[in-house]
C-alpha cells in the first residue's frame, strides 16, 4: 500500500472513530474468506459495520481520534465492528458471540462504549441479552405496573373517603353526645336530690313539735 493510500485509511478510520460511540473489536485470524463475508453481512443487519485494517494504520488513527481506549485492544490482528448511530449493539454482539462460538476460530477482546473499554466477558453478557423490542418491553412493564399499584393506592382511599369522612364524623357525634348525657344525669340527680331534701324538712318539724306537745 502506498503511502497515500495508507494516509486515506487513517483518515477515513480516525472520521468513522470520532463519529462512532460503541465499537466491537475481535480478533479474526483464521476465519475463512466465507467466514468474514457471513459475519460482515450480520453485522451489517444489526447496524454494524465490520473492518479489518492493519494495526499500525488503526493505532495512528485512533491516536489521532484520541482513541486511547480502543489503543488498549490493539494486539494482534483486529477486526473492528463502527456500530452506526442507529445500530442494534445487542444485535451485533450476539453476531459476534455467534461467530466464535460456530467457527471456533473468532475470538471476541471486548469493545468500547462512549470511551468505556469493555471486557470480552461484557460484550458476551450483552450478546445474551433479549432483543431491543423484548427489553424495551420489559422496561416499559417494569415503569407501568409500579404507577398501576400507585395509582390503585392512590384511587381506592379517594373512593372511600367519604365514607371515612362519615364515619368519623359519627364517631365525633357519639363522642361528644356522651358528655352531654352525662351533664343531663347529673343535673336529673340534683333536682332529685333538691326535690328530697324539702321534703325532710317537715317531717322533722312534725317530730319536733309532736315531742314538745307530749314534754308539755
Amino acid at each position: 500500500m502506498k503511502k497515500e493510500q495508507k494516509q486515506t485509511v487513517i483518515e477515513e478510520l480516525t472520521a468513522r472513530l470520532k463519529a462512532a460511540d460503541t465499537l466491537l473489536i475481535a480478533d479474526y485470524r483464521g476465519l475463512t474468506m466465507p467466514q468474514i463475508d457471513a459475519l460482515r453481512s450480520r453485522l451489517l443487519e444489526s447496524g454494524a459495520r465490520f473492518t479489518v485494517v492493519k494495526n499500525t494504520l488503526t493505532r495512528r488513527a485512533a491516536e489521532a481520534a484520541g482513541s486511547d481506549a480502543l489503543l488498549a485492544l490493539l494486539e494482534g490482528p483486529t477486526a473492528i465492528a463502527f456500530l452506526e448511530a442507529d445500530g442494534d449493539m445487542l444485535a451485533a454482539a450476539k453476531a459476534l458471540s455467534d461467530m466464535a462460538r460456530e467457527s471456533r476460530i473468532l475470538a471476541i477482546r471486548g469493545g468500547v462504549m462512549e470511551g468505556r473499554v469493555l471486557s470480552a466477558e461484557e460484550v458476551e453478557s450483552l450478546a445474551s441479552l433479549p432483543p431491543v423490542e423484548i427489553l424495551r418491553g420489559q422496561v416499559l412493564g417494569a415503569i407501568v405496573a409500579p404507577l398501576t399499584s400507585l395509582l390503585g393506592l392512590v384511587t381506592a382511599p379517594v373512593q372511600n373517603l367519604y365514607g371515612l369522612i362519615d364515619a368519623r364524623i359519627e364517631q365525633l357525634g357519639g363522642e361528644s353526645a356522651a358528655p352531654a348525657t352525662a351533664t343531663a344525669l347529673a343535673t336529673e340527680e340534683t333536682a332529685v336530690e333538691e326535690n328530697e331534701a324539702p321534703e325532710e324538712t317537715p317531717v322533722a318539724a312534725e317530730a319536733e313539735t309532736t315531742t314538745e306537745e307530749e314534754e308539755s
